[in-house]
């Protein structure tokens, strides 16, 4: 099955290259060229198959997010020259990513589930079922680790390892605050209920930007709305478009990521049931059809349209 598992891209006045979970980063001066893979990880570890098609939604829902919300935070996107290409500002990353959560699900279902009554220094309330509403969003922050595993970390943590400024944490829990009621409203419209997302920001002259991706299947959990309050009230699992699919899949199979585990064989069915529900939530959450890009010649593609624009 055709997929980008991995660019090696030859840039003659490239500065450096970082190949992250999913996306291949050229750096040039003060621009990136980031490259969006196929590659999916789960629990913090790029799973042995990439998913056709997988980077070309991430990078079209994220450029049309980055679009939507520069109203509220300035971003670092200029330009997205093919469809697994975004150029903009190299920033200087924060090294925590704010985690925003709408509803009890996922990681902060499973830390509940297990007994904690308290997520990033912020308290829960008793009584919660999975998926619940919760009373207000939470922010739920990560570091960001460049190897291994992001950990939970609240708020005072962040300020007394002077991670952030409190100067600049205060900005960044108004843009999350901001960004997320701006996406749940989007996805209102669209007949979904953006349940929770993760946001990063960096700095481009000494100005906080918006990086990476937004509201993207990789970085947000939705659900559908139609039917969402039978399904709590009758204790069944949600109809959600998201990646937890993927972990739940992992979970059944025996893998967490943890040490001494094995990745489960991803079969071409299963890889294609994963293609199939990506551009699935591209379509509903964005109300357009997805128009899959050609595979043959990507790399050569994605290269000069990159070189055409960075030199």
């Amino acid at each position: 099955m055709d997929a980008i598992k991995s660019t090696d891209l030859a840039f003659e006045n490239a500065t450096n290259v970082y190949k992250g979970k999913v996306r291949d980063v050229y750096f040039f001066d003060d621009k990136i060229g980031i490259v969006a893979s196929d590659r999916i990880s789960a629990f913090d570890v790029i799973l042995e198959r990439a998913i056709p098609y997988k980077g070309q939604v991430l990078n079209q829902i994220a450029e049309k997010f980055l679009k939507m919300t520069s109203d509220i935070v300035p971003n670092w996107f200029e330009s997205a020259p093919h469809p697994n290409v975004h150029i903009g500002k190299k920033c200087d990353a924060f090294a925590v990513e704010m985690v925003i959560r709408g509803y009890l699900a996922g990681h902060a279902w499973r830390e509940y589930r297990d007994g904690k009554r308290e997520l990033c220094g912020v308290p829960l309330p008793e009584g919660l079922k999975e998926n619940d509403k919760l009373p207000h969003p939470i922010i739920t922050p990560s570091t960001k680790a460049t190897e291994g595993h992001d950990e939970d970390i609240s708020r005072e943590e962040i300020l007394k390892q002077g991670i952030v400024s409190e100067e600049d944490y205060k900005k960044l829990e108004e843009y999350t605050y901001a960004l997320f009621a701006k996406g749940q409203e989007f996805a209102n419209e669209r007949g979904l209920i953006l349940v929770d997302t993760k946001y990063e920001f960096g700095k481009f002259n000494d100005e906080i930007f918006l990086i990476d991706e937004v509201h993207t299947p990789d970085s947000s959990r939705y659900f559908y709305a139609d039917g969402y309050q039978d399904r709590q009230d009758a204790d069944e699992p949600q109809k959600q478009l998201s990646k937890e699919f993927v972990r739940q899949w992992l979970i059944e199979n025996g893998f967490q990521g943890k040490d001494g585990q094995k990745q489960p064989f991803m079969s071409d069915e299963f890889v294609k049931s994963v293609s199939d529900r990506y551009i699935e939530l591209f379509e509903n959450i964005t109300g357009e059809k997805f128009e899959k890009s050609s595979y043959q010649d990507i790399e050569e593609e994605i290269f000069k349209s990159i070189k055409n624009q960075l030199g």
